[in-house]
């Protein structure tokens, strides 16, 4: 682990700022529409290319602030997350607005709805997953909107009670196998989280001896949300908004599940029978110490030590060496567009899953029943 250091001015506004850099892509997204034509595209090569070019040359960010570091320290962080609820909802209904009551051609409303599901997928999903980790009530029901803003809000089930607890084994549904290329793991996935997410809360609600329908199920709560979002894109545009809030949100869903695709890829935890596996270590995520890409992402790159401790805040979650994690060679943004290119995704990473095996597993040698990619091996 890197050596850990507090400055002691290390927590005002503008040690927080490069973590603010997310407010841009409202900006880009509006000179996006002003201008039209190809310069939709802004949007996405705003986030994929721009920020993979400048991972290159920034380089990494190591330095790890000591983890028990007061909650109240941390306003400056957490400010952009709590605000990130109502930025949202401004630019995405604003858009939708603009693209169904202006001159717009329906190829320029479907890229800029596009563009705009990039922002909810890369930003507002990531910002409701750290939301959601936290206690306060508030910042789950922040949450929640981020989530239904893209019809994905049984994702907050899902990854707390089945993604956090089986991660790294074949009953996580998003720990995608070993030589599973992303266009095989993206529709199974899809169908399996709400599943798994929906018989999670029941077992929940049956230890409680308490019926599905009672009305403790959050799901309840989800589809109330997903619906007044719906129904609010109904009123601004008719049925084509219907249509450009889904291909929004299926954009944003698109770009959740790239991200789960390559967080753990080919990891497995050792089983260790009867249906046990070893605890959790950094070692069974990938991590990523890039400098500019955790700035968009709030950290969501040292995904090692977020297993490790849920709730802990994006500013305080630890980087990891080789030695302890393995270690993705670039940032998210380009492993992303790598994910979609199966047979180079496999070129540039089954050689270090192979090399993960070998480091922390050199007894294992036969790894036939691990790439199965079933939940039928083992219980």
């Amino acid at each position: 682990m890197a050596e850990m250091t507090t400055p002691p001015a290390r927590f005002g506004l503008a040690q927080a700022l490069p973590f603010w850099i997310s407010l841009g892509l409202p900006l880009i997204a509006v000179l996006a529409a002003s201008l039209g034509g190809w310069w939709i595209a802004l949007i996405p090569a705003s986030t994929w290319y721009l920020f993979s070019i400048v991972d290159a040359f920034a380089g990494l960010d190591e330095e790890n602030i000591d983890p028990k570091t007061d909650d109240a320290q941390l306003f400056w962080y957490k400010a952009i997350t709590l605000i990130w609820a109502p930025v949202q909802f401004v630019t995405l209904f604003g858009m939708l607005w603009y693209v169904t009551q202006a001159d717009v051609s329906t190829w320029e409303a479907l890229g800029l709805m596009f563009g705009v599901g990039v922002i909810t997928g890369t930003i507002g999903i990531n910002y409701s997953h750290e939301l959601l980790h936290q206690r306060p009530k508030i910042e789950v029901w922040l949450a929640d909107l981020l989530l239904a803003m893209v019809l994905y809000s049984h994702f907050r089930s899902e990854h707390v009670l089945v993604h956090h607890r089986y991660v790294a084994t074949p009953r996580d549904p998003v720990t995608a196998r070993y030589n599973t290329g992303f266009h095989r793991f993206f529709p199974r996935v899809i169908w399996q989280t709400y599943r798994s997410a929906w018989n999670a809360e029941k077992t929940v609600l049956r230890r409680k001896d308490r019926a599905w329908h009672n009305p403790a199920n959050p799901f309840w709560r989800y589809w109330a949300l997903q619906a007044a979002f719906l129904l609010l894109a109904l009123t601004i545009g008719g049925l084509w908004g219907v249509a450009l809030f889904v291909v929004q949100a299926f954009t944003a869903i698109w770009q959740l599940e790239l991200v789960n695709y390559i967080e753990h890829y080919g990891l497995t935890r050792k089983h260790l029978g009867k249906g046990k596996y070893e605890y959790v270590q950094p070692r069974h995520s990938w991590n990523a110490s890039h400098k500019v890409s955790n700035w968009l992402l709030i950290n969501l790159q040292r995904h090692s030590d977020h297993h490790f401790k849920a709730d802990r805040r994006f500013p305080l979650l630890q980087s990891y060496d080789e030695t302890e994690a393995p270690q993705l060679p670039h940032g998210y943004p380009l492993m992303t567009m790598l994910a979609m290119v199966p047979p180079l995704w496999r070129r540039v990473m089954n050689p270090r899953v192979r090399e993960w095996r070998k480091r922390f597993y050199p007894e294992i040698e036969d790894w036939t029943d691990y790439n199965k990619g079933t939940t039928d091996w083992p219980r």
